[in-house]
């Protein structure tokens, strides 16, 4: 086979297509599993926008010869509009995500909020008729440590220095003032292909965590193509449901054992203590069952993760493990701000 040209655009129409279905962010973490969903069902004609990039080229160079691929950057106002022409369906995954988000708060906002705006725009002027999906997240919430039963009508309190978190709820709002119809999904912790970041430190140990796959996720978002009708207009919670809770502690000790890093012993104050996110869905079943999409649990989840980690692997971590640790903990900012004497970190990320 020979290899992806590295251009702004090329095309393969399925024929006589039910419905055009535009999906922005398509070589995401959920996006190449959404594309992927849909072109199993064979229902759609699709067009899958993403910027330019090597790795994209090459994550979407296998579905060439079935969908409309588009390099183009969101914040493009003409590179948009390109790909809104006649369009039944939006799926809006694009987005700029942490910790990029936050440590470049300029270019989050550039992304998430001028690129939805620019798609809004483009799809009224050329698609007025679509019907545009929009992926949001738990962190418009903020810190639920101690109230951790999450419902829709809660109020969007994101949490101190969470940029990522204020570039979704402006996103929302202009969705919302639109000419389209439209439906938001807020999603829980999506996990598949999930990086190791300095975040994992952000998170207080004890949270309430609801997890949901990227499989999942997907399959909410390709199901609700059919259900229009009842989800237009609303907001929702999209989560795992209860076989998908812990604790945070306990989804980080589950992990460590599966790669082979052992028990979760970092030094006392690695962890924050406030100032994250993440929480229980109280009412994500409201969306399950319009949209029958979760088939994952907590268990099912960490059986894939095994399978997935190979005896080699996990032996050779296991050996590593400590110096692995070691590297791990020297990206705690919590840690460093307790170590440092930082007041105002500190205050940012513990209770005293």
């Amino acid at each position: 086979m020979s290899e992806p040209t590295y251009g702004e655009h090329y095309h393969s129409p399925l024929m006589n297509p039910k419905l055009s279905v535009l999906l922005t962010g398509a070589a995401g973490s959920v996006g190449i599993e959404v594309l992927r969903q849909l072109h199993l069902s064979g229902k759609y004609r699709v067009t899958a926008f993403e910027i330019r990039t090597r790795d994209a080229v090459r994550a979407l160079w296998p579905f060439r010869n079935e969908v409309e691929v588009i390099h183009g950057d969101i914040t493009n106002a003409q590179d948009i509009e390109s790909a809104c022409k006649e369009k039944d369906v939006v799926i809006h995954l694009a987005a700029l995500i942490p910790p990029a988000a936050d440590e470049k708060p300029e270019l989050a906002y550039q992304v998430n909020v001028g690129g939805t705006e620019n798609l809004i725009r483009a799809l009224e002027e050329h698609s007025p008729k679509a019907f545009l999906l929009y992926s949001s997240s738990v962190s418009i919430y903020g810190d639920r440590v101690a109230e951790p039963n999450i419902r829709v009508s809660d109020p969007a309190k994101p949490s101190a220095r969470d940029e990522y978190a204020l570039t979704k709820i402006a996103a929302e709002e202009l969705i919302q003032k639109s000419k389209l119809s439209w439906s938001i999904f807020r999603l829980g912790a999506v996990m598949g292909r999930h990086k190791i970041t300095k975040l994992m430190f952000h998170q207080p140990l004890n949270t309430s965590f609801e997890l949901v796959t990227r499989e999942d996720t997907a399959r909410a978002f390709v199901n609700a193509i059919e259900k229009r009708d009842q989800l237009s207009g609303r907001i929702f919670n999209l989560g795992g449901g209860e076989k998908c809770r812990s604790s945070y502690e306990e989804f980080l000790e589950r992990s460590f054992e599966i790669a082979g890093l052992g028990k979760l012993d970092f030094a006392p104050k690695s962890f924050a203590e406030k100032n994250f996110h993440c929480a229980y869905y109280a009412d994500g079943d409201e969306l399950e069952n319009i949209l029958h999409f979760r088939r994952d649990t907590l268990d099912s989840y960490f059986q894939r993760e095994r399978e997935k980690t190979s005896a080699a692997r996990k032996v050779i971590t296991s050996i590593l493990r400590k110096p692995i640790k070691y590297f791990m903990q020297r990206s705690s900012e919590p840690l460093r701000a307790f170590r440092t004497k930082d007041v105002k970190e500190s205050q940012h990320y513990f209770h005293t």
